[in-house]
């Protein structure tokens, strides 16, 4: 409880469980919430956030667990019918219609009628006087795309609010905002504060939970792990309970040093300055030399995958310079940063990296193709050859190159992404969240097989929500922090604190780097 005995509980969820084949999302999952209050509800990907919400707001169905709302038992059906309820949900992407007016908007699936038409002057001022209390001053009568996003986003909360809502929850809100527009949204979220009105934000940037919230909730593996005020605790805390670290311990531990030797690091393979990419990404220097593993640590939402596929070629950067060597290069897209050299397996394997339908074989050998085809053939007896060897080399466990990869285990298929760039003979292998999502087995053997080709002379980059992974497996490691890079550390000064200090306060611990400062 916040301690303001006035106040009066909205929202009560307790003991919720949710499975997803056989896998626990949430696992007696709590949450409250009182009359305005903004609570902040954080925790790495795969935490349960999104699915405590989902569960909420109907659209998961809970198999264990109460919510109550404004005091009453509730399961909703669907989102809509929690909305009816009360309940209205902001998402990071704005899901409104931008062809349509600002007020049409506000008010769509509950227009004003009269005589069965819409009441058009009525619903124009509907929206005026409600866009009005959020001291936001536009012609509601425009279509809703022609306004600045932060505009969209006050026209998104209005509409919750126009549902009268007692609660509103906000999925990261400030992501596409730039700092003036994020004023104007708390600005807007201390409105709904005053007027009783309780706000669930999930965010990952620390400066805007201090700035707007009261309380914080961290969840891990689908458990509340931490419940406080805000203002009982500070940001190194907060980072802990994020990742699962005991503060004391880790403030006692000081310098974690590695089991074996350092890699012999050699020529510069790739580097970054400047680095800008859309909103999240503000300035990044990195360096990648051959035979080294480079390790990128920050929370979600640091700027990490955007760095990586931006390195790729999957984004353009809007500044900064990209070295191959001591050359710049522009890529114009992947393939250009494969022709040099880079393999590249993204975080999310499943959307963005198996082709589920398509056997290992076929899988495996995807980036090697336009070497392995004559005059559009696939050379069939080349290619196999080439799947069994890595097949033999990374252990995958399969009945055979023509099994389909949906079959194989997380583990298994995170081997055959990693063999699909071993076999192009990459000189750099960028790997984000290289062993999420597979079991212990799998995961110290993929460990193993990086520190390999590290050894071998091929440069690593490794990005990694799990510190132990970081601090044991890389020779040099680059913090972010919110789109900048506020940490450069020497295997000499990899640790834990270190890492962490960074994270949280913008600034190496030593004072080498601080938040802003060119690197």
């Amino acid at each position: 409880m916040s301690g303001n005995a006035s106040r009066s509980m909205v929202l009560s969820m307790r003991g919720i469980d949710k499975t997803f084949a056989g896998t626990h999302a949430l696992a007696g999952a709590s949450l409250e919430v009182e009359a305005g209050e903004v609570m902040a509800l954080v925790g790495q990907n795969g935490a349960g956030k999104s699915t405590l919400i989902k569960v909420l707001t109907g659209a998961y169905r809970k198999d264990a667990g109460e919510t109550r709302f404004l005091g009453n038992s509730v399961e909703f059906a669907s989102p809509q019918e929690a909305q009816r309820a009360g309940i209205s949900t902001i998402y990071q992407e704005i899901n409104l219609v931008p062809y349509r007016s600002a007020a049409e908007n506000i008010c769509l699936g509950h227009e004003p009628l009269r005589f069965g038409f819409i009441d058009w002057p009525r619903m124009n001022a509907i929206a005026t006087e409600l866009l009005r209390r959020f001291s936001v001053h536009i012609d509601v009568r425009r279509p809703l795309g022609s306004f600045s996003t932060a505009i969209q986003q006050m026209v998104a909360i209005a509409r919750a609010v126009s549902f009268s809502a007692r609660l509103v929850i906000m999925d990261e809100p400030t992501s596409s905002l730039d700092e003036r527009e994020v004023e104007v949204l708390f600005d807007v979220i201390r409105q709904l504060k005053r007027d009783g009105i309780a706000v669930i934000f999930v965010s990952h940037r620390l400066d805007e939970l201090y700035a707007v919230c009261d309380r914080v909730t961290v969840m891990r593996d689908g458990r509340v792990v931490f419940c406080d005020e805000l203002a009982n605790v500070d940001k190194l805390q907060l980072v802990a309970s994020m990742l699962g670290r005991d503060l004391a311990s880790v403030r006692r531990k000081g310098t974690t040093a590695f089991d074996d030797a350092a890699h012999a690091a050699g020529e510069e393979l790739l580097s970054a300055e400047g680095l800008e990419v859309g909103r999240r990404v503000r300035g990044v220097r990195l360096a990648v030399r051959a035979g080294e593993i480079v390790g990128l640590a920050g929370l979600l939402g640091s700027g990490r995958t955007e760095i990586a596929r931006t390195l790729f070629g999957a984004e353009p950067p809007d500044a900064g310079r990209i070295l191959l060597g001591a050359k710049e290069v522009r890529w114009t897209g992947p393939a250009d940063a494969i022709a040099h050299g880079l393999g590249f397996c993204p975080e999310d394997r499943k959307t963005d990296g198996v082709v589920p339908s398509m056997s290992v074989g076929e899988n495996l050998t995807l980036a090697l193709l336009p070497r392995l085809a004559r005059a559009g053939i696939v050379e069939e007896a080349r290619q196999r050859e080439i799947v069994e060897r890595f097949i033999a080399r990374l252990g995958i466990k399969t009945s055979g190159p023509d099994q389909k990869i949906r079959e194989l285990s997380g583990g298994n298929q995170q081997k055959v992404l990693l063999a699909r760039w071993l076999c192009t003979n990459p000189k750099l292998l960028i790997l984000d969240e290289p062993t999420r999502g597979i079991d212990v087995g799998a995961k110290a053997e993929i460990q193993s097989l990086i520190k390999e080709l590290a050894s071998e002379g091929m440069g690593v980059l490794m990005i990694s929500s799990e510190l132990e992974e970081i601090v044991e497996g890389s020779d040099r490691v680059f913090v972010l922090r919110e789109g900048r890079t506020v940490a450069d550390l020497p295997r000499g000064e990899i640790s834990e604190p270190r890492i962490m200090h960074a994270m949280a306060h913008g600034q190496e611990e030593g004072g080498i780097i601080t938040e802003g400062t060119s690197v």
